[in-house]
């Protein structure tokens, strides 16, 4: 496979009539698959870096699955003395049920099926998603990023993958090696080929009239974009 341009989609675990129970095991596995990558680790250096002296943060992450992303910000806030308000959105409505069985019931999150677009205009500080952006259309991405620069008071943050030669071709042998679900093994390398590089970041950036934003590799083979205010 050509890594020279996105690869078409959609992925297996998109599908609208996927198995809840398959659905489930996936989110599990891709939960597991965010640990051993490191997936988390970008999302928390962000907040470190914009909520420095501040005491509360509502935050809205989009596209949450399995909800492992909010339970790390969640105890990332404890450890901080932050008040936190953490709403998660996701277009799956199978999400909520997956992802609230596994929190605490004194973790300050707020599991909800929609549209990011539906929750304009609610005051947040800080808008997240987390390996999410490579599963939208450019039109989609644009408009996502557009959405983030007007509502997010404090920053805003992606956290995706980087379309690298290197990764599309090692990852079949972690996820075999780790025997996680074949779903997950298939959409893994194709998120790595559906995910952007950073030319192509800078012109949806462009195309969203963005112009502060900063794209940030981070290991490994992570591509995150960072509004900081």
């Amino acid at each position: 496979m050509s890594l020279a341009t996105r690869a078409p989609g959609p992925e297996l675990m998109d599908a609208e009539d996927l198995d809840p129970g398959t659905y489930r095991a996936v989110l599990h596995d891709l939960a597991r698959v965010n640990t051993v990558t490191m997936a988390r680790r970008p999302t928390l250096r962000f907040l470190d870096s914009v909520m420095r002296g501040r005491s509360t943060l509502r935050l809205l992450d989009v596209g949450f699955g399995d909800g492992d992303m909010l339970r790390s910000i969640a105890g990332w806030a404890k450890a901080r003395g932050i008040v936190a308000q953490l709403v998660g959105i996701d277009l799956n409505p199978n999400s909520a049920g997956i992802a609230a069985t596994q929190t605490g019931r004194d973790m300050p999150i707020d599991y909800r099926t929609g549209d990011y677009a539906a929750l304009a205009g609610q005051e947040w500080d800080v808008i997240a998603s987390s390996l999410v952006a490579h599963h939208m259309s450019e039109a989609e991405l644009i408009a996502f990023l557009r959405f983030m620069e007007q509502e997010a008071r404090v920053g805003w943050f992606v956290n995706d993958l980087h379309r690298h030669r290197f990764a599309h071709v090692g990852y079949p042998l972690l996820a075999r090696a780790a025997r996680w679900h074949p779903i997950v093994r298939h959409d893994g390398r194709l998120s790595i080929a559906r995910s952007f590089r950073p030319a192509e970041w800078r012109d949806l950036l462009a195309a969203a009239n963005i112009s502060a934003a900063k794209i940030e590799r981070r290991f490994p083979f992570r591509l995150c974009v960072a509004r900081r205010r």
